[in-house]
């Protein structure tokens, strides 16, 4: 997913966020962040999870053993995607949902599948091959099965629908004359026009994408803010009661191309939690800027790159919000 970078008057107001006093002392809540990383290795395990792959193939059928093990409420979307190219592709959205006769239910989603070239590596060479995607599709999957397990022992108080939306990471992020996404982002786009029901509007939504980086720094998505900014205020606020003010920084940053926009153009109020920013910051970085280095679709986007600690604290942040 690209960002469009937004031009910033006061560094000095990013500055002072990094002031904030970070209380992170452990799990908050019965999610558990070692247990969400550990679900990383088996999907890295497969390879890149390029659609149209084995691997792509097998971390489907993975992801449905997973949650049957923790719900019995499962919905598999499936479809033949055709690519801007016309390159005809397998696809499966895979919905779990808990607490599934609620009339009310919050929307969580995350990609599951990885970009076919490190078109960002800086070994031109290697931008040809695809990357393990520990951050960027694996480590969302592996927070989406802990809070399964979160769910499975305590139901939330509302519905949850943990979409794992495939072919999110394609191709290029440009849109078409009417606002849609003819090589990227296949999965929400074909999951808000196939809605698990003619009436279905969740409360809000929220995306989770790269969520695992050492260096968790998650600024206020640009989209986000414009069109659903009371999601947004719920969602950091949670995270400020939670101690987590350092990490989820009450700042506007990048608008972020990504899995948000087509269930916004629906209708629905749904936000992107993205930290776009992956890696370490360097003096004088910060958001409408990359970071350096950056991983993001690079083969550097590797295990040792993401923590159980920032895990942790989106699953938290996660499972406060449905109690």
């Amino acid at each position: 997913m690209p960002f469009l970078p937004l031009v910033y008057a006061a560094l000095a107001a990013a500055g002072g966020c990094q002031q904030i006093h970070d209380r992170f002392g452990g799990a908050k809540t019965a999610f558990n962040g070692d247990s969400a990383l550990a679900y990383v290795k088996p999907q890295l395990a497969f390879g890149p999870r390029v659609p149209g792959t084995p691997a792509h193939e097998k971390e489907a059928d993975w992801i449905i053993a997973q949650m049957k093990q923790r719900t019995d409420s499962i919905i598999v979307q499936s479809w033949t995607q055709t690519t801007a190219s016309g390159k005809k592709l397998p696809m499966r959205n895979i919905i779990a949902r808990f607490n599934p006769a609620a009339t009310q239910r919050v929307l969580y989603l995350t990609h599951w599948d990885t970009r076919p070239t490190a078109d960002q590596d800086l070994n031109l060479g290697a931008r040809a091959g695809s990357f393990p995607g520990a951050n960027d599709g694996a480590a969302g999957v592996g927070l989406f099965i802990a809070l399964g397990d979160v769910f499975k022992k305590t139901p939330p108080s509302v519905g949850v629908d943990l979409l794992f939306d495939d072919g999110e990471d394609w191709g290029s992020f440009d849109p078409d004359s009417s606002g849609n996404y003819p090589d990227a982002l296949f999965g929400t786009q074909y999951f808000a026009d196939h809605l698990p029901s003619t009436d279905y509007k969740p409360l809000y939504g929220v995306l989770f994408d790269m969520i695992a980086d050492k260096d968790l720094e998650i600024y206020q998505e640009g989209n986000s803010v414009q069109n659903a900014p009371e999601v947004v205020s719920k969602v950091w606020q949670t995270a400020a009661d939670l101690g987590y003010g350092k990490y989820f920084i009450n700042q506007v940053g990048d608008y972020v191309t990504d899995d948000q926009l087509p269930l916004q153009k629906k209708g629905l109020r749904v936000i992107d939690v993205v930290d776009i920013q992956y890696g370490p910051l360097a003096p004088g970085y910060g958001p409408g800027t990359l970071s350096n280095p950056n991983y993001h679709h690079t083969t550097q986007d590797t295990f040792d790159k993401i923590s159980a600690k920032s895990l942790q604290i989106v699953g938290d942040v996660a499972v406060t919000l449905v109690k």
